[in-house]
């Protein structure tokens, strides 16, 4: 049986659970907030990254993951043996990691450091869940003997259908940090709106409008019933709004007529964009490539 390893960045949010059962190599982003110098997953945990947050006035500021640190983990693998190395990373539009992870193994490439490992450099289009997912059932369907090929061949199919959906409780941040540009745009928090954003391939827009939580809530859940493809898996990113979590998790669990397959806090790296009271909701829509 080949020998494979599976490596992303910590902007994926899954669980330590999952990271260590699966043996999944997580690439921590580094995060600065104020005067602080953090590590995504290692300085603090999800829920005490949400928690300083909220608390600070300071808008944190995410770095990528540089090229050096992509050549040394790759040249890792290569000493270790591995036959296949499959890297899923961060929305490419969002991050310059991709290219970085791309142009070290070029380099490496063009060196000839590369031995007889293959690399599979893969941009997700996506964030958080939207490809911490597939990594984790990447890894199951591995350890279940699934060949590399087979295994790429169903993330290329999620990436390719994957949708992302944010509903926004406080755009603070947000709007802040601009990375969203249809929540930056928002007008209406002065009567109190609250958004459902779609973030499909890195493109966000405002696809409902409604006064107040709960009707975000019942929106929210009407219009993604609506774009899933029946009986496929979807998962809840959370925050600081169990209440509302709830909420949605019981009447889309009804509405599809499933229950959802992964929830997870939401890490520091959506955190920095997204800020700290929302719902992220990831399904399997249509495929658009």
């Amino acid at each position: 049986m080949a020998k494979v390893k599976i490596i992303t960045d910590s902007g994926c949010d899954i669980s330590k659970e999952d990271e260590a059962r699966y043996g999944i190599d997580i690439m921590n982003f580094d995060i600065t907030l104020g005067n602080r110098s953090i590590v995504e997953r290692v300085t603090y945990t999800a829920e005490e990254f949400l928690e300083l947050e909220a608390n600070s006035e300071e808008l944190p500021k995410t770095s990528q993951i540089t090229v050096t640190r992509f050549e040394e983990k790759f040249k890792e693998c290569v000493r270790e043996g591995y036959d296949d190395v499959i890297v899923v990373l961060i929305n490419s539009t969002g991050s310059q990691t991709y290219a970085n992870a791309v142009q070290a193994y070029n380099m490496l490439k063009d060196d000839g450091e590369l031995g007889n490992t293959d690399f599979h450099i893969m941009d997700s289009h996506c964030y958080s869940l939207g490809y911490g997912y597939p990594v984790v059932e990447a890894a199951r369907k591995l350890e279940a003997g699934q060949s590399c090929k087979m295994v790429l061949a169903f993330m290329e199919d999620w990436f390719n259908c994957c949708e992302i959906y944010i509903i926004g409780f406080n755009l603070r941040h947000m709007k802040k940090s601009g990375r969203i540009s249809a929540a930056a745009a928002f007008l209406g928090e002065m009567l109190s709106l609250k958004p459902v954003i779609s973030l499909i391939d890195g493109e966000s827009k405002v696809v409902k409008k409604c006064r107040g939580e709960k009707a975000a809530v019942a929106a929210a859940v009407d219009y993604i019933s609506e774009k899933m493809i029946p009986e496929t898996p979807w998962h809840l990113l959370t925050t600081t709004n169990p209440e509302m979590d709830e909420l949605f998790q019981k009447g889309l669990a009804k509405k599809a007529g499933c229950d959802l397959t992964m929830k997870e806090t939401c890490g520091g790296v959506v955190a920095c964009n997204a800020g700290t009271n929302f719902i992220g909701v990831i399904i399997k829509g249509k495929a658009r490539r």
